[in-house]
């Protein structure tokens, strides 16, 4: 039985962590891939840090319903505490010890997109986000219907704007388009139709939880994918993930998340969301098809993710021992780069991809990675961490996933080496 090599263990580490981390890597070199795989899906859980404070909803959102005045300070107040729930989740990912759930966690807040800007709830944002992290590698099932519930979402695509005389459709169609079937696989009468079973969803003003208000719900009969009746919410979602393209919709997400952003192989794809949905929609059971899949191990895959503003801005330190900038700069180097968390730029998310590469954020990667990487590390870094003992060719397998672009550094070192391999193009992909 074959096992990992250090650079396919780098490989694994790589594209489902935050840094290739050199001890994570030599955990898993000369393991059999499927157990490397299931050490990565089974990592211990490390604890979430405390959220920083944030003025419920039952106190925000009247101030935003007043007088002008009001409203600003309303605005002013969710700004603020937006900055700081920025700052936490930074934070987090810069201290956990479990980074393939951060990752997934980031993987499903690019899903099942809420922001900021829309929701003014910062609040909101942060159960949100602990919700992502309780269903991350939980039940895809039960995590569709939560997040329906959830009163960040119910603000973000007015939800809990859609009532029976006036009804909004705009939760319907992303629940249609984006969460499940995708686009060309249903019709704007099932949007219609299932906007009218999502009516009375809504969030409760005493507490900001979700609330179903049954006077609000519209119960006429409707004609939903083929079927007719008197629906509510679950059954919608009960119906849609009945359907064999939801699976599909899903794995073909992942796939550009985790194989190579071109087009999936649609046979490979079909495979995967029938595994999918035969597990019940166990999102750790479809991670291990993936991670154990041909596809994700062919050669022909690997540096071809670009890395996103977060995988280069934390997963660099996290890495190698530099000393990292400030949560404020790292926050405003988030936005710099355009990927502002809790703030999507729309709701289909950030398209991630050649989308993260811009002449702007080239020159913005490479001022950061160079300002890093400036200097002697030794006298820098007082935690007594070092850069690895190990042979050159050993740290181009480290750092970068293909062959380098530029000629390495003539002059001998370690750190001359590290720093020419930051700054090399293919530093920018795993």
């Amino acid at each position: 039985m074959t096992v990992l090599t250090f650079a396919e263990a780098s490989h694994l580490v790589s594209r489902t962590g935050l840094g290739a981390e050199w001890q994570a890597i030599k955990n898993l070199e000369g393991r059999t891939r499927e157990e490397a795989v299931e050490r990565i899906l089974k990592a211990p859980v490390s604890p979430v840090k405390p959220a920083p404070a944030m003025t419920p909803w039952y106190k925000l959102e009247p101030m935003r319903l007043t007088d002008a005045e009001t409203r600003k300070r309303a605005w002013m107040i969710a700004q603020g505490e937006g900055k700081r729930l920025k700052g936490w989740w930074i934070e987090q990912m810069l201290a956990t010890r479990s980074p393939f759930l951060e990752r997934m966690t980031l993987f499903w807040h690019n899903h099942f997109t809420s922001s900021l800007q829309k929701t003014l709830q910062p609040s909101l944002l942060h159960k949100q986000n602990l919700l992502l992290r309780r269903h991350a590698l939980g039940n895809y099932a039960d995590f569709l219907h939560a997040i329906a519930k959830d009163p960040a979402m119910l603000v973000y695509l007015d939800g809990y704007q859609n009532v029976k005389d006036q009804p909004n459709e705009n939760f319907a169609r992303e629940l249609l388009e984006l969460f499940t079937l995708g686009r060309g696989h249903y019709h704007e009468t099932d949007v219609k139709a299932a906007a009218k079973a999502f009516t009375g969803w809504n969030v409760d003003n005493s507490n900001g939880s979700f609330v179903n208000r049954r006077d609000l719900h519209d119960g006429s009969r409707v004609t939903f994918m083929g079927k007719t009746g008197s629906f509510n919410g679950d059954d919608i979602i009960d119906m849609l993930l009945a359907n064999p393209r939801t699976p599909e919709r899903v794995c073909e997400k992942v796939w550009r998340s985790f194989v190579n952003n071109g087009t999936p192989d649609a046979g490979v794809i079909k495979s995967w969301g029938q595994s999918f949905r035969a597990s019940g929609y166990d999102i750790k059971d479809l991670m291990r098809t993936v991670l154990n899949s041909q596809q994700f191990w062919d050669v022909r895959n690997r540096g071809t993710l670009i890395k996103s503003p977060v995988e280069i801005l934390i997963g660099t330190v996290r890495m190698i021992p530099y000393p990292r900038e400030s949560t404020t700069e790292l926050l405003n180097l988030c936005r710099l780069l355009g990927q502002e968390l809790f703030d999507p730029p729309n709701v289909k998310g950030w398209q991630g991809g050649e989308h993260w590469i811009t002449t702007q954020t080239m020159l913005i990667r490479t001022a950061y990675l160079s300002k890093l990487s400036r200097g002697n590390l030794d006298q820098r870094v007082q935690t007594g961490l070092r850069l690895p003992d190990a042979p050159n060719e050993r740290l181009v397998d480290w750092m970068l996933p293909v062959k380098p672009l530029r000629p390495l550094p003539d002059s001998p070192g370690d750190r001359r080496l590290v720093r020419s391999l930051l700054l090399d193009p293919a530093f920018q992909v795993t």
